[in-house]
This record gives C-alpha cells, sequence and structure tokens, in this order.
C-alpha cells in the first residue's frame, strides 16, 4: 500500500530511516499501558496504527514534523516508552506518532552547579547511571525509572518514590526546551529561581503532549547520599498511622521515603512480617550518617509516642529490592480480572474520610476481589493514597464497564471529601470527565483557553487531558 501524503512528504523531508512504517513498531507504539488499551487488545478490538512512527534525533527533526503535521492537520502523539497507566498515548487513525525515546543523548553534566541537561528520551535508569559516574543522583526514581523518559516525567508531573525528602519533578526541574504546535521553539533559562512572570516550566509540566512536545530538559540533582537506613513500625489503623506522619513531617523531619500499608497490602506485600490486622509505617532515611542517625532516632521516638510498634527489620532491605517489582495487567486480564491502582491526595484533616470513602465505595462493587491502600508521598500539609483494586465480572464482555465502575465510584469518593483525582499519574483519557469537578468552571475554561491559543489546530494529543 502506498503511503498516505503526509508520510511521503516527512520521508522526503527526514529521510526512510526516521520515519518507520514497519507493522511491529507501529503496533508496537499503538498505545501506553493504559489497561483498557490492553483489554482492547486482547479482545480483539485492538487500537488503531498510527500512520507512521517518526523518531527524531534532535529537536530540528520534531520542528520539521510537527510543522509538517499542522500544515495537513494530522494529529501528532508524543510518545517516551509508552510507561504511562491513564491513556495518554492512543494513536487512532490518522495521527502520526512522535517516537522520543530516539532522542537519548545526555547533553551536559555541571558537577560544580548540580545540574544535569538530557534531550527527553533519555531513559531514567540511563540518567541515573550517567551521573552515578560523577557521584550524583537524580534523587528521582518513579517506579517505572526503566521504562520511562525524562521528558515523560516532566510531561506528566510525576513522582518519585524519595519525594517526601527530594521533592517531585516540578520540584527539581530547572529548564526546559520544548517545540510548540506552530513550529516555535521554547527555551527556559536555567537558573534556580525567576521573577519574570508566570514560570513558563510550569506551562508544559503535566501537558501531556497537549501543548507541545519537550525535546530537552535541565534537572537539579544532588551528591549520591553517604548512609541509608530504615525504621519500620506497625500501627493499630489507618488513623493512627495518619497522625504519626503528620506529625513526624511537621516536627520537620523529611525522611527519603515514608509508606503507609493498610492491614490488606500490607498482608500482601509482607507476608509473615507484618502481624494480621495491623498497619505498616516504613520509613528510608538517607544522607550524612550524623544527619540519618539523628533523624532515624527523633522519628522513632515520635512513633513510640504516638502508639506505633516497632516492626519487623528486615521489611526496608526488602522493600528497596522489590519496590519495582510489579505483575502485568495481561496476566490479569487472561484470567477475566481487571485491576488497577489511583494515586489521589488530600490535606491531612481530609486523610481518614478519603480513606473511608474510597474503600467504601468499593464494597459493594459486582465481583470486588480486593481493595486496599498505601500512602507514599508526604507533605507538610496533606499526603497521597495509592488505592488498589481488583474485580472479576461474570461475563468477560464487562470487564470494562466494571473496570469504569470501579474507577467511577473512586473519583467521586475522592471529589466528595476535597481531594484531588491525580497526584503523580496525570489525567490522559480515564480520569479526564472528572478534571472540570476539580478545576472548575473557570479552570476548566482556562485550560480550554489555553490550548486553543496555542494549538488552534487542535493536532496535539487530541482526545488526552482536556474534558470533551
Amino acid at each position: 500500500m502506498e503511503p498516505s501524503p503526509i508520510v511521503q512528504r516527512l520521508i522526503q523531508a527526514l529521510g526512510p530511516d526516521l520515519v518507520l512504517t514497519d507493522r511491529v513498531t507501529l503496533k508496537d507504539r499503538r498505545h501506553d499501558y493504559w489497561l483498557l488499551s490492553q483489554l482492547e487488545d486482547l479482545q480483539g478490538r485492538g487500537v488503531p496504527d498510527p500512520l507512521c512512527v517518526v523518531a527524531p534525533k534532535d529537536r530540528a527533526d520534531v520542528v520539521t514534523t510537527v510543522n509538517l503535521c499542522r500544515e495537513s492537520l494530522t494529529p501528532v502523539v508524543p510518545f517516551g516508552l509508552g510507561s504511562g497507566v491513564v491513556g495518554g498515548v492512543r494513536t487512532g487513525t490518522g495521527a502520526v506518532l512522535l517516537d522520543m525515546s530516539a532522542m537519548a543523548r545526555v547533553l551536559e553534566i555541571q558537577v560544580d552547579n548540580l545540574t544535569a541537561t538530557f534531550q527527553a528520551g533519555v531513559r531514567g535508569a540511563d540518567a541515573e547511571a550517567a551521573l552515578a559516574h560523577c557521584g550524583l543522583t537524580l534523587g528521582h526514581y518513579p517506579q517505572s525509572i526503566d521504562l520511562s523518559t525524562v521528558g515523560g516525567w516532566v510531561a506528566t508531573r510525576s513522582s518519585g518514590q524519595f519525594s517526601t525528602a527530594y521533592g517531585s519533578i516540578e520540584d527539581i526541574l530547572l529548564g526546559l526546551e520544548a517545540v510548540l504546535p506552530d513550529g516555535s521553539l521554547l527555551e527556559t533559562r536555567c537558573v534556580p529561581r525567576a521573577s519574570t512572570g508566570p514560570d513558563l516550566k510550569a506551562l508544559l509540566t503535566g501537558s501531556e503532549g497537549t501543548l507541545g512536545v519537550i525535546t530537552a530538559v535541565t534537572l537539579s540533582v544532588r551528591w549520591r547520599p553517604e548512609t541509608r537506613d530504615f525504621n519500620v513500625f506497625t500501627a493499630p489503623g489507618m488513623e493512627e498511622g495518619f497522625e504519626t506522619q503528620r506529625y513526624i513531617l511537621q516536627s520537620g523531619w523529611r525522611p527519603a521515603v515514608m509508606r503507609q500499608y493498610d492491614e490488606a497490602d500490607a498482608a500482601r506485600l509482607f507476608p509473615g512480617l507484618v502481624n494480621e490486622n495491623l498497619v505498616l509505617l516504613l520509613l528510608v532515611h538517607e544522607g550524612p550518617s550524623a544527619a540519618v542517625e539523628a533523624e532515624k532516632e527523633a522519628c522513632s521516638a515520635l512513633a513510640r509516642e504516638l502508639g506505633c510498634t516497632p516492626g519487623d527489620p528486615a521489611i526496608g532491605p526488602r522493600w528497596m529490592e522489590e519496590r519495582n517489582h510489579v505483575p502485568t495487567f495481561e496476566e490479569f486480564l487472561k484470567e477475566g480480572i481487571v485491576l488497577d491502582t489511583i494515586e489521589v491526595a488530600a490535606l491531612w484533616d481530609r486523610m481518614g474520610a478519603l480513606y473511608r470513602s474510597v474503600m467504601e465505595s468499593w464494597k459493594t462493587v459486582p465481583g470486588i476481589l480486593y481493595r486496599a491502600a498505601h500512602s507514599s508521598h508526604g507533605y507538610r500539609s496533606g499526603l497521597n493514597l495509592y488505592f488498589t483494586f481488583a474485580a472479576k465480572p461474570d461475563r468477560p464482555g464487562e470487564m470494562a464497564s466494571l473496570y469504569e465502575n470501579c474507577w467511577e465510584r473512586a473519583m467521586e469518593a475522592t471529589l466528595d471529601v476535597g481531594g484531588t483525582i491525580s497526584h503523580h499519574h496525570g489525567i490522559g483519557r480515564v480520569r479526564k470527565a472528572k478534571l472540570e469537578r476539580e478545576l472548575g468552571p473557570g479552570g476548566i475554561g482556562l485550560l480550554r483557553k489555553m490550548k486553543q491559543v496555542l494549538d488552534p489546530w487542535g493536532i496535539m494529543n487530541p482526545g488526552v487531558l482536556i474534558p470533551d
């Protein structure tokens, strides 16, 4: 079959090596890890292939691609490594997929300034390895670090497992470069802080490919910690665990990691290491030896004061070793089971209600098999919660509707208690119908106006983030 006119123009402008049309490549990059996309594949209703995959080597190739697609009103779908789980990537018929993983060079590491500049397609683990040669680290470790890119982190507004001490991606983002929908280039100045009007970095952070294509980022990095240690406690209930975390953080301590697992998650993840019907608290302390020792002792004293009991010390090292090991959706889908994790957040005074509300909302879901929660990102003023559900309908044809039912209940329960519908995975397609309720008419109106001004052609990742 003869390539479409836009594919022919892209090949002419970029060369055949950068414009891929083979079936294997097209099929491999049609969508991200979102469960519904995988379910459609399994049931023979797969997402259509893109027209082609463009693998740019530099920002000039991105500019060329965006310009040609804009002129022909062809949708452009940016793609990092496809690790997203909310439907942020679904190519659809007639789209060009822009595979940013081909732009994977470490551009510069400045040890004196503790900065590192990467092309957007650098894999997280590769960025970390490059910094390790200099005795440095990102301090940003999302569970997907082996499967995601630094540009994708910015586009989805990600958080890492050590964010309680080191912050999320917006806290370490010093500068970025991006190609806007009109083909122009945005380059922000790399400085520790500026008071020069609205922060243009923030415009692209969390934009999920709808306002432009991020091509490079500069991140603030840090020296690798001198030492690491753990604290493990059990608490009689989730409320007591929340109060312990709040007290520790509001007392001025910032453990690199502070996680809390409810009874179900604790028993599932650490079998034989946590007594039945107890909540688990895990703290990771790292930094200079003296600081780690002081923080560990202080947090231990505060936890005991609030009624927590020391837990099995083997849990800390085990979590570090296994923290990124997760099963794939496919093995559950083949058994007729739908499941997902949903990360939300709220202020401290709403955490108990948030936990109870979401868990209660799932109690009456037909076919519910599992419901649990843990927290993993703490702040002086609040906390995130990471809910997990698994359910199995009577018939395979009901799997999608059951999945959507679980999500609907969790989103409504979260909004009802004043929480946010996403802490760090983004909106994608699975959450976009709820975004207006969270942002309000003024907020969603502003978002639509920004989209209209920057992308009046509607070519950048259509169908994502902004409600229809």
